[in-house]
């Protein structure tokens, strides 16, 4: 996907709003303020409370409200039903360019993203040894970033955006307990990102405690989107990034 955009864009983006099924029209005139605010949306996952298709269709309804391109991931609240797909497809009928498997690009600017996964960070990363179940779980953290390193390597974008819900950076979930950071994303992440001159932002979520910006090993600004970290910095629950 080759394309070159020299314009600022403003990306905002938000993550963690766990809509259940009592939220009927809350999130309306949000993605209202949104569409008057900025050029293109990204979700940075936990967009439902437990993966319910009525909650992803409460959801939708809402979307139907915002007038700019969104794109997005899911989180890992989105799977607890165990219908991820079904999520997904209610949100791309309600006009979201789900990430994942697919990159694309908007207005000139490429995304790839994916759900991200476990597994600390730096030298605190878990490694693949001993039981076959550790295996199995740092097997996934690596497919992620995988599935993630593929997307960026699809576009040829002179500016690329990676929408995650997990963290790739300690410095973005610093706040949070510290016997969870672990759990909170993986270094992985960043390790994808870092091969790819092109990426001007990283925007997750997940970590309601963290803290809002950081950067990658490599230099790439990192903004923890989660609207529980952005609403008390900034006055509203998502964030407003120059890209």
């Amino acid at each position: 996907m080759n394309e070159k955009n020299t314009e600022t864009l403003t990306l905002a983006a938000i993550g963690d709003l766990h809509v259940t099924e009592n939220c009927k029209g809350r999130y309306r005139e949000l993605f209202e303020d949104m569409s008057a605010n900025a050029d293109i949306v990204a979700l940075c996952g936990d967009l439902t409370n437990v993966g319910k298709i009525s909650e992803a269709e409460i959801l939708a309804e809402d979307l139907a409200a915002c007038s700019l391109p969104m794109v997005g991931v899911l989180g890992n609240h989105d799977y607890e039903c165990g219908i991820p797909e079904e999520v997904t497809r209610i949100f791309e009928q309600a006009g979201v360019t789900m990430l994942d498997e697919m990159a694309t690009v908007v207005e000139g600017i490429g995304f790839a993203g994916v759900k991200g996964f476990i597994g600390g960070f730096g030298r605190n990363e878990l490694g693949a040894f001993g039981e076959e179940p550790i295996k199995t779980f740092v097997d996934e953290a690596r497919n992620e970033a995988r599935k993630l390193e593929n997307g960026l390597r699809s576009l040829r974008t002179e500016k690329t955006v990676a929408v995650l819900h997990y963290s790739p950076i300690h410095d973005t979930v610093v706040g949070e307990p510290a016997e969870i950071m672990p759990f909170l994303g993986s270094s992985r992440l960043a390790a994808a990102v870092d091969r790819f001159a092109n990426v001007k932002a990283v925007v997750h979520g997940h970590a309601h405690r963290g803290a809002y910006s950081g950067t990658t090993p490599g230099g790439v600004p990192v903004f923890n989107c989660a609207q529980f970290v952005v609403e008390p910095k900034f006055g509203r629950p998502y964030a407003l990034i120059e890209i």
